[in-house]
């Protein structure tokens, strides 16, 4: 960089400067020239006609207006941008036949040291076994401008980059042609003697199927590689965008200009854009709430917890260390749980609980009034207690029905509720008074006069067993105590078997029968025993 030349006027020479400024004005003297022979206006300011110190033009230090114009390109620029894009890639200039000192240890090139050779590491350099000597690579400067020096594209060789695609195209072209040559044959021999106009089809299903040709270079449009944090260090995954395109975006829901804000550099929108929409068929509710559901509220008692322990002493911090932060949470609920539940097993042993004693005696659910007590600090009474105001009932009180002067429930007995005044059990009776009740004592004493004979009569059959065993085998009652002879009863079961079918057959019957007319109880009760019950509702079914 040029060094600044500084000249120091004296007051002299800004006086002859003032001058000379004063006869430009008037027209006195002629306007100053530049390098060129340029006239220079009078009317520009110095600091705009002096060239800045850092500019080496490798002129004079006249004051000149060649730094504010856009000059062309000198030919010392264009000869070392011609020659940078004509860069010589990978041409070499001299190959030795033995190892040169100084030069690569592995490779045995001059222009290059050992750490930044290009070809792969030898078991045994070219410094050990002098064979194989690599050439000396053609190294080339090049003197370029402030742009020439930052230009992405410099030494970029388009030529070969039309190259490249010209081949890619030419293969994607000829296995497309290749493809829908093999789909046309197999048609053709699928369907002989096929019309002109299904083959006219076929090719234009042919050309439909043209996308399918690369479709395994698009199979992976959704796919973005990411770099995932893991505990043992990072690693590359693949990670897919779960955007579905065809989703309205938030702020397309709703477009009036009053609704929910959109933020487009945060993209969120706090509100909910349709307040008024059916909450079943929205798809978006505003980021407020995704906010206040979910684990965001876990989220938001974790950093008011971290706050709160930051101000009384403790070191943690949500962003600076989470896992920490979130053990020490976990730590602090389960030790308020713990707290919780003595607290609680403290207060049950002092007082008790109720909920675990037995029912709640009816005196007490039953003990309600409508009477209201005042009392003061001290627990005196102040008003309220001298007035005694009976509970109230949901029934009708003192009303009586039917000539009833007292009320259903007000008399008990042999687990029935009736009425007092005629003792009777079934509600909305008519009442009989005194005369009922006489009347209900005397049929409860004669049922008490039949029992008594019942039982009298009971005892004695109870005596006279023998005779009543014959008796009983005819009638249709058969006693407790009765006694049967299990053989003969099998035997006559049997004989009522046979007698059943001679019945239905006549051709069964035999010519010598024998009758008798004795009966034994057994006869008897085979006979009772398989008869029809005409009564019976379940005769048909046996």
């Amino acid at each position: 960089m040029a060094t600044a030349s500084v000249r120091f006027l004296s007051r002299n020479d800004h006086k002859k400067q003032k001058e000379l400024e004063e006869a430009r004005k008037a027209g006195l003297a002629p306007a100053e020239v530049d390098e060129d022979g340029n006239e220079i206006n009078p009317h520009i300011p110095k600091f705009m006609s002096d060239t800045p110190f850092y500019l080496n033009l490798g002129k004079s230090e006249k004051p000149s207006l060649d730094h504010q114009r856009l000059n062309k390109k000198s030919d010392h620029a264009k000869d070392a941008e011609t020659k940078w894009r004509c860069y010589d890639r990978g041409a070499k200039v001299h190959q030795a036949s033995s190892f040169r000192k100084g030069s690569c240890k592995n490779c045995g090139a001059l222009t290059h040291d050992h750490k930044s050779c290009p070809e792969r590491p030898r078991k045994v350099g070219a410094k050990f076994t002098n064979k194989n000597i690599a050439a000396d690579e053609k190294i080339e400067s090049f003197e370029s401008d402030y742009d020439g020096k930052r230009d992405r594209w410099n030494g970029c060789d388009t030529s070969k980059h039309s190259r490249v695609m010209r081949e890619r195209y030419d293969a994607i072209e000829e296995a497309r042609t290749k493809y829908l040559k093999e789909e046309k044959i197999k048609k053709l021999e699928g369907s002989d003697g096929a019309d002109q106009e299904e083959e006219e089809d076929g090719d234009d299903e042919l050309r439909v199927d043209e996308a399918k040709v690369d479709e395994s270079k698009q199979k992976g449009f959704g796919k973005v590689e990411k770099r995932v944090r893991t505990t043992g260090g990072g690693s590359t995954g693949s990670v897919r965008n779960l955007r579905i395109r065809e989703d309205t975006a938030k702020y397309l829901l709703n477009l009036d200009l009053d609704s929910a804000h959109y933020d487009p550099k945060t993209r969120s929108m706090r509100q909910d854009p349709l307040p008024n929409a059916d909450p079943n068929e929205k798809f978006y509710s505003g980021d407020n709430h995704y906010r206040n559901s979910g684990q965001a509220q876990e989220f938001k008692q974790l950093n008011v917890h971290a706050w709160e322990a930051f101000d009384k002493g403790q070191d943690m911090h949500t962003q600076a260390a989470p896992s920490q932060a979130a053990l020490l949470y976990e730590g602090f609920r389960a030790a308020k749980e713990k707290l919780k539940s003595q607290q609680k097993e403290a207060m049950t042993a002092k007082y008790g609980n109720a909920s675990t004693k037995d029912e709640i005696p009816m005196e007490l659910l039953l003990g309600q009034s409508e009477r209201q007590v005042e009392y003061d600090r001290a627990g005196r009474v102040i008003k309220g207690q001298e007035v005694i105001v009976l509970p109230k009932s949901k029934y009708e009180e003192e009303v009586y029905v039917n000539n009833h002067t007292s009320v259903y429930g007000s008399w008990w007995k042999d687990s029935q509720w009736g009425y007092k005044c005629c003792q009777q059990t079934i509600r909305n009776s008519y009442c009989t008074g005194s005369a009922g009740i006489e009347a209900a004592e005397a049929v409860l004493d004669l049922m008490k006069a039949n029992v008594a004979r019942k039982e009298v009569a009971s005892e004695e059959r109870a005596k006279k067993k023998g005779k009543e065993k014959r008796m009983v085998s005819w009638g249709s009652d058969v006693p407790e105590d009765m006694e049967l002879n299990e053989e003969a009863l099998r035997n006559a079961l049997k004989k009522e078997d046979e007698r059943k079918r001679e019945e239905k057959d006549e051709r069964k019957r035999k010519y010598n029968v024998k009758d008798s007319n004795e009966v034994t109880p057994e006869e008897m009760e085979a006979h009772r025993m398989k008869r029809v019950h005409h009564e019976d509702p379940m005769k048909n079914f046996l």
